[in-house]
């Protein structure tokens, strides 16, 4: 392959005593290994403090599956890489393995890990499996580094590295077994990969982007928005060579495909490698349930149409492709919650608003800095700038259109790529002007200093002081922004503190996470997962406190409207406390009709199912005699009301819940309205 070089902005040894100074090999080497052992401190210090959270049981549970039992099957909503690396270490530890029962694959992981890790030494296999998962914040770090040094000299690298080893959202999900530090890590590579081979075009570079692609894409399905951001680059090669003849042009555009085509093959290979060059999903015969035809109902036709496509030829493995699917499907339907407000689907401005409220403030300053120092010039590079803005600028863009809004994780690797970029703003103005070495230090401080504020327990529910720090941030987002399932250990240590014996909780994760498990009595109240998990309970209208409250159970926003929250007389409620930013505490006697009648009228739609109608109207019955304008209560009579052909009866109970639905917010109205004359137009 011909060779074009092309160097980027460069710095000498001699033009100032700081510059000089980080470029000897020693000191780079010995200052990147002192930041890289601080943020690996900080990960493994702060996951001790915390207790498992949501995704982590299935992802640990897949992983440790996947190389043991080659079984691709269970969580393949996530490709497989980032799981395996965490599993890894408990492959040599003789755990006791839960006998799987052919249920429905997010059920057979989430309990399925639940068993795995809380029937053996469990703080053992979460710790050692957040170990192995924290390697890849340490590669993210160290390609951030190299990208930054290459791009715009060793200050900005150093500058750079400073800034993500101290920023707070990657220091609240670097060390847990989840896909999003990965999908970072895995996207840098790949861009920075593709950078370095427009500089200096060889076969050998060309390999390196197919492997880092490759490995991206069983990384996370978010891979899927890689090829476009390839070619948007790729475009932008093409028309910053107008002094170029048009045959010169057409050469490199040739050149280009080749590079594309090449590393398109070995990233494809590389795929199938990580599924063991096996197009199935699960061995022996088995499938995973559902099949994937089931999951294409809630997307595009043209994305149903690829992904059938892709499976009937059998063009990548059938997980990937299951996983792909499902992914787009939960997307098209989840509910979100932003200052203090539920919506039935995603918005636009969920991630714009996030960002700004769990950056930190000196984040947000770089930002004009940056357009600052590109406008006057001072930093240059189109190509490095062009390289490290277009890819996390697409993304962002998609994200908002997204309508999966449930955390700022999400976009992480948009931090990555911003903080590079600051890196290099913040080093040229530097450069080209000592003044400004003041400014940009006192920056680093701030930035460090508050990151180091929410150290150790603080990190996931990390706001910025615009908007009151980890302690209001329950007041703008929840979800994995906040409360993820982290605090349990610090429920456990408040309740030995205050000699609590007997207690009631709403929270998170249970039972997919049991909070037994880590020694807390309390008895279980109703969340949107007791119930899509099958947990039975039987919650009394009235209970005594204290009572426990996880802020995402509190919002209730996974059912789409405030108005089916059991706990909506809580939130009006100052509480008596409130655990590491998300676990609220009420003491006194409550009145809880509401989760008394969402107790039986979830129990009322399983008697349904199970072909019993008279028991299901009568803990319909029962639910709404509870709670007479529970909209769930009279869902769940009109349906056993109609079950048992009382259709007058179902139809009144339905126009009372259509004139609820009337005063919903307008998402769930969207939701809820047609879902109830539905009911109504059949009987």
């Amino acid at each position: 392959m011909a060779t074009q070089t092309y160097s980027g902005p460069t710095e000498t040894a001699t033009s100032n005593p700081l510059q000089s100074f980080l470029n000897r090999p020693w000191v780079s080497f010995a200052g990147v290994a002192l930041l890289l052992l601080v943020l690996e401190g900080q990960l493994l210090y702060s996951v001790r403090q915390e207790s498992l959270t949501w995704d982590e049981g299935d992802h640990i549970f897949a992983g440790y599956m996947s190389l043991k039992h080659h079984d691709f099957g269970l969580n393949p909503e996530h490709p497989p890489l980032v799981k395996m690396v965490a599993a890894t270490p408990l492959q040599s530890m003789n755990l006791r393995e839960p006998q799987l029962q052919n249920r429905y694959f997010k059920t057979e992981a989430y309990m399925g890990g639940r068993a795995l890790i809380f029937q053996n030494d469990f703080n053992t296999i979460i710790f050692r499996a957040r170990m192995f998962a924290s390697i890849f914040a340490l590669m993210t770090a160290l390609l951030a580094f190299l990208a930054a040094c290459e791009m715009f000299g060793t200050g900005a690298g150093f500058i750079t590295l400073l800034l993500i080893v101290f920023e707070p959202n990657f220091l609240a999900h670097g060390g847990l077994v989840t896909t999003d530090t990965g999908a970072a890590c895995c996207l840098l590579a790949s861009i920075y990969g593709f950078y370095r081979y427009v500089k200096a075009p060889s076969w050998g570079r060309v390999a390196v982007l197919g492997v880092a692609a490759g490995i991206f894409f069983i990384a996370k399905h978010s891979a899927v928005l890689l090829p476009p951001m390839l070619l948007l680059l790729a475009i932008t090669e093409l028309l910053r060579r107008r002094q170029l003849g048009d045959e010169t042009r057409l050469r490199q555009a040739v050149r280009l495909a080749a590079a594309f085509v090449v590393a398109g093959i070995l990233a494809v290979a590389i795929m199938w490698a990580g599924y063991g060059f096996r197009y199935s999903a699960r061995p022996a015969g088995q499938q995973i349930v559902p099949p994937l035809e089931s999951t294409l109902g809630n997307l595009s036709p043209i994305e149903g149409k690829a992904v059938t496509m892709m499976a009937h030829r059998k063009l990548l493995p059938e997980s990937w492709l299951f996983g792909l699917a499902d992914v787009r499907s939960v997307a098209n339907v989840w509910p979100s919650y932003i200052f203090g407000k539920v919506y039935a689907h995603g918005v636009w401005f969920y991630f714009p608003l996030a960002f700004v409220i769990k950056a930190t403030l000196p984040t947000l300053i770089f930002l004009p800095l940056i357009i600052y120092a590109i406008a006057t010039r001072k930093l240059r590079g189109w190509r490095e700038i062009l390289f490290l803005s277009l890819p996390p600028t697409l993304y962002f863009a998609i994200s908002m259109t997204s309508k999966l809004n449930i955390g700022v994780r999400h976009i992480l690797l948009v931090f990555i790529f911003l903080l590079v970029l600051a890196g290099g703003a913040a080093w040229s103005l530097i450069r080209h002007d000592r003044r400004w070495t003041w400014p940009i230090a006192i920056l680093l401080l701030f930035h460090g200093v508050s990151s180091l504020r929410a150290f150790p327990t603080s990190y996931m529910a990390y706001a910025n002081e615009l908007w009151g720090g980890p302690a209001n941030i329950h007041k703008y987002l929840t979800d994995s922004t906040t409360d993820w399932g982290q605090q349990l250990k610090a429920v456990k240590r408040y309740i030995d503190h205050h000699g609590i014996q007997q207690c009631w909780f709403a929270y998170t994760v249970e039972p997919a996470i049991p909070f037994r498990a880590y020694g807390i009595p309390c008895k279980t109240l109703p969340t949107m997962d007791t119930m899509w998990f099958g947990l039975k309970l039987d919650t009394p209208p009235v209970i005594q406190g204290p009572v426990f409250i996880s802020h995402l159970s509190l919002t209730f926003y996974e059912s789409g409207s405030s108005l089916l929250s059991p706990y909506g007389e809580f939130m009006k409620m100052k509480p008596t406390d409130v655990i590491e930013n998300g676990v609220f505490v009420y003491d006194g006697t409550f009145q809880v009709p509401k989760a008394a009648a969402f107790d039986r009228a979830v129990k009322a739609g399983d008697l349904l199912e199970q072909h019993q109608p008279e028991q299901a109207l009568a803990e319909a019955q029962s639910a709404v005699a509870l709670a007479p304008d529970y909209m769930l209560a009279l869902m769940a009579l009109g349906d056993a009301q109609k079950a048992m052909q009382k259709n007058a009866d179902a139809r009144t109970t339905f126009e009372k819940a259509l004139a609820i639905a009337h005063t919903m917010e307008p998402t769930a109205q969207e939701v809820w309205t047609p879902r109830v004359q539905q009911k109504l137009a059949g009987l």
